[in-house]
């Protein structure tokens, strides 16, 4: 229970509390950063304390893991912008970027496991071998987990893998080309043809990225539930229906291109995470 607790005070602190600016200005906002941490992780390990060891030992089973996680935290994420500001990534490499991202959040949670094993004496061989499964709060709380990785985590991940190129292409609606002949009096009266106008037109709307984050969500929700029943057929309606959706800017084979590659990458999210949850929950 509190290893699953405080994985997800950690995802709440770090996708939900933390706001684009501060991803932007991660140096300037570190410190609110971690303020996050200390307050969600605090939460979770007072709670724990009072329940479970009732106010006994408040320097072994409170401030000594609090410090801990907050602290590694701390470290993990100013090694990291030392490291990005160093490299200066280019845009297109945004694989690196992804691979980071991963590795910072890998960190993380083995911090909160380290944390749980020293400290809680979490048995990990145990749990994980348990028969009778997990209780009640442990499934609700991995449940949620997994959506949060469903949902927010994977779509930042989606965004961080597809970088600046939605910018350029989601507002691509299509190339029109028109004909207008002009047929005056003046020129058939000399014995000329009428002139014909030939125009192109490029046409662009203004995207709604909130919507397509929905979409997004929804899509991959579906595809979690879809595993988790093992009715992997319906998964390919979810394709088919986005794809008929976005038919027309399918002519643009740069848009075709993101499209494909954000949907593979959504789908293998979803059903990696949906064939985790089966295996956890049944």
């Amino acid at each position: 229970m509190l290893f699953f607790s405080l994985v997800l005070a950690h995802f709440i602190a770090d996708f939900y509390l933390q706001t684009d600016d501060m991803v932007i200005e991660k140096r300037k906002n570190l410190w609110q950063h971690v303020s996050h941490h200390l307050l969600t992780s605090g939460f979770v390990l007072i709670g724990f304390w009072i329940l479970n060891y009732n106010f006994e030992n408040i320097f072994i089973y409170l401030i000594i893991p609090l410090i801990g996680i907050v602290a590694a935290h701390l470290i993990v994420d100013w090694l990291k912008i030392i490291l990005l500001e160093k490299l200066k990534m280019a845009n297109e490499e945004n694989m690196k970027r992804l691979g980071y991202f991963v590795l910072d959040q890998v960190l993380h949670l083995g911090v909160i496991l380290l944390t749980c094993i020293c400290c809680f004496q979490f048995d990990i061989e145990g749990f994980v071998q348990q028969k009778e499964g997990l209780s009640f709060i442990d499934s609700v709380l991995f449940f949620i987990i997994i959506v949060i990785l469903a949902t927010t985590v994977s779509g930042h991940m989606i965004k961080i893998l597809l970088g600046s190129l939605p910018n350029q292409l989601l507002t691509f609606e299509g190339k029109y080309s028109f004909k207008n002949e002009r047929n005056e009096a003046e020129f058939i009266r000399r014995g000329k043809k009428g002139l014909t106008e030939e125009y192109h037109y490029t046409i662009f709307s203004k995207h709604d990225l909130s919507r397509g984050k929905l979409i997004g969500y929804i899509e991959r929700l579906l595809v979690l539930l879809l595993t988790f029943y093992s009715a992997y057929p319906a998964i390919g309606f979810i394709v088919a229906a986005k794809s008929i959706a976005r038919f027309k800017q399918m002519d643009d084979r740069d848009w075709a291109e993101y499209f494909l590659l954000g949907t593979l990458t959504s789908m293998f999210l979803g059903i990696t995470f949906g064939i985790l949850l089966k295996t956890v929950l049944t």
